[in-house]
């Protein structure tokens, strides 16, 4: 006779507790450009960069090539609407910033367009100097 399957499972709960929870800071309009896209996708991004805040990373983040390393990485949701992308980096110490939110779409595979590519590379720029002013604020005090 066999036992239930009930005696064989096992919950696990990982819960991430830095030291320090990084801050979020939004570059450009990446913040405006969130509020349209559905109410679902902006919960299940937060919850990613959250994650990110706490010094781990959601299992839907992923490294986004072109950047030369796993510093920028992208968050991609889809919901009956469309494909949705979060993009944003944990290269710095100072904040996990979020470069930029969008609609993805092409229709044509999986990479990302060549528009947004640019917005996100202006604004990971954007970050390094915010990072480096917020680095120097810190030896003042």
């Amino acid at each position: 006779m066999s036992a239930p399957l009930a005696e064989y499972t096992c919950t696990s709960i990982i819960v991430l507790v830095p030291d320090k929870e990084k801050p979020l800071e939004w570059i450009g309009i990446a913040k405006k450009d969130l509020m349209p896209l559905p109410a679902d996708v902006r919960k299940f991004f937060g919850h990613a960069l959250d994650f990110a805040q706490r010094g781990g990373q959601h299992d839907a983040a992923k490294t986004l090539k072109g950047f030369g390393g796993a510093g920028v990485l992208e968050i991609v949701e889809d919901d009956a609407g469309g494909t949705y992308r979060a993009v944003y980096t944990v290269k710095f110490e100072e904040a996990v910033f979020v470069l930029h939110c969008f609609q993805k779409k092409s229709k044509r595979g999986i990479a990302t367009p060549k528009k947004d590519m640019d917005i996100i590379l202006a604004r990971l720029k954007v970050a390094e100097a915010l990072a480096k002013e917020l680095r120097n604020e810190k030896k003042v005090d």
